[in-house]
């Protein structure tokens, strides 16, 4: 029997794992992995990480003392909990975690940089080192401008919900780290919007994320290229060769059974080669560009009111919970 495809990936692709769940972290053993407010709400309920989450609660309820209320501890203390799943996480894996900003604060650039510092400086406190930490923030024009200037501070950002080449050149013209490229949202939008459904080399996720690897080769940026949110193993084989794909436990075990040739899709000699239009990304350009790209338009706004929903949800439970500990009576020494 061949080898399976999750190895051949890994040959050509740094695997990612797009999950909260420490346990299937562990599983996997992937280079790098990836966390938003969705994960993190579905890992803080599960039992196994009960601790974690008490833990957190009763540590920014020190932080603000007992005249705070609940929903302010919880407030502070989800950006904590981030912090706390990204440790444990990187005691497992051998590179980097993302931890994301706020997605309230997606159109403010100076708050946007504010929490970024205060979370990085949390991993410093703990004793890692920023190298190892990659802030994620929505590709909005906003997100974007906070991401160049935490990246002169040497923090590297890695900019998510990115659906339309217009976001892709703003964030590398912008010298950002990484970009996170959303595959199967964009398949969501087309297969609503058409009626239609698409496969292999068709997916328009598919053709987003290539569009966007070979212009980013053909001009010799640094950003790399993470493909994201996939909803079948078909849509990783046509991104084989992609920089990195944060890819779910799921997908992962699929990949692992496959033992079918795995070809490379994505290639930097060929992007190089390719006849290319190159793009100047100014606001009123990008503004325009995104307004024509209803699909990105759409899915931009979803995606953060999702996120920010998550959030709020997060802390709802986040506050319940606090209320629980709080009626617990104190054991006796």
């Amino acid at each position: 029997m061949g080898q399976s495809e999750l190895a051949q990936l890994r040959k050509m692709t740094t695997v990612v794992a797009d999950t909260g769940d420490i346990e299937a972290i562990e599983k996997v053993k992937p280079q790098d992995a990836t966390t938003n407010p969705s994960l993190i709400t579905a890992a803080a309920q599960m039992p196994a990480y009960q601790k974690i989450v008490d833990d957190t609660l009763l540590d920014a309820k020190k932080q603000l003392g007992n005249a705070a209320t609940h929903k302010d501890v919880a407030k502070l203390a989800f950006e904590n909990l981030a912090v706390a799943f990204g440790k444990k996480i990187l005691a497992i894996i051998p590179g980097r975690v993302s931890t994301e900003v706020d997605a309230r604060l997606s159109y403010d650039t100076e708050a946007t940089m504010k929490q970024a510092r205060s979370i990085i400086q949390k991993y410093a406190d703990a004793g890692i080192s920023r190298e190892r930490i990659l802030i994620k923030i929505a590709s909005t024009w906003e997100g974007i401008r906070a991401a160049e200037q935490l990246e002169k501070e040497g923090i590297h950002c890695n900019l998510t919900l990115l659906f339309g080449l217009h976001q892709a050149i703003a964030c590398a013209d912008a010298g950002v780290t990484l970009i996170s490229p959303f595959v199967g949202r964009i398949l969501d939008w087309y297969k609503k919007n058409t009626g239609k459904d698409y496969t292999g080399a068709d997916d328009p996720g598919v053709q987003s994320v290539t569009r966007i690897y070979n212009y980013f080769k053909k001009f010799g940026y640094k950003t790399v290229v993470m493909g994201a949110s996939f909803r079948n193993i078909g849509e990783i084989e046509q991104l084989a060769g992609c920089d990195l794909l944060t890819i779910s436990p799921k997908l992962l075990e699929e990949l692992e059974a496959k033992p079918a040739e795995l070809p490379r899709k994505l290639d930097p000699e060929a992007a190089k080669g390719m006849q290319i239009e190159r793009l100047h990304i100014d606001k009123a350009t990008f503004d325009k560009m995104h307004a024509e790209d209803k699909m990105a338009n759409d899915k931009l706004s979803e995606g953060i009111k999702g996120f920010s929903d998550a959030l709020e949800n997060l802390e709802q439970m986040l506050a319940k919970r606090l209320e629980e500990l709080s009626a617990e009576p104190v054991a006796a020494n």
